[in-house]
């Protein structure tokens, strides 16, 4: 799947898709993007379509139409567009303390309390 940033539509029907913790229509996502903008049914079907076709929702035939899901979490999300910023850098380490210089005191918590929970490589 390739990664990128979501572009505006797409990322918030995949917000919502995220939320709703169960399959879903075209009709339910249309109706909730309604209560903030005015958008055509065709509009968030071919969105949805796209982020399918991209590898972010699942779908099935359900009557005449598709219910889709997301495939993968937010947060999955979240970490692939890091390690994707992370690529792009020549000097990796130099990144990584740039970023962690910059974290907030409870995103430096949430960092030590996520490395307590994944395993720890011990081939050096």
């Amino acid at each position: 799947m390739a990664l990128s940033r979501f572009g505006e539509l797409e990322a918030a029907v995949m917000e919502r898709m995220w939320t709703y913790g169960r399959p879903v229509n075209v009709r339910a996502v249309l109706e909730d993007l309604e209560k903030d903008r005015t958008i055509a049914y065709t509009t968030v079907m071919t969105v949805m379509d796209n982020l399918h076709k991209k590898g972010w929702l699942r779908r099935r035939k359900v009557g005449r139409a598709f219910e889709y899901e997301p495939v993968a979490s937010r947060e999955g999300y979240t970490a692939k567009l890091m390690r994707e910023a992370l690529a792009t850098s020549e000097n990796q380490a130099a990144a990584l303390v740039h970023f962690l210089s910059d974290l907030s005191p409870s995103e430096a918590r949430a960092l030590r309390a996520a490395l307590k929970i994944v395993p720890q490589d011990t081939d050096e």
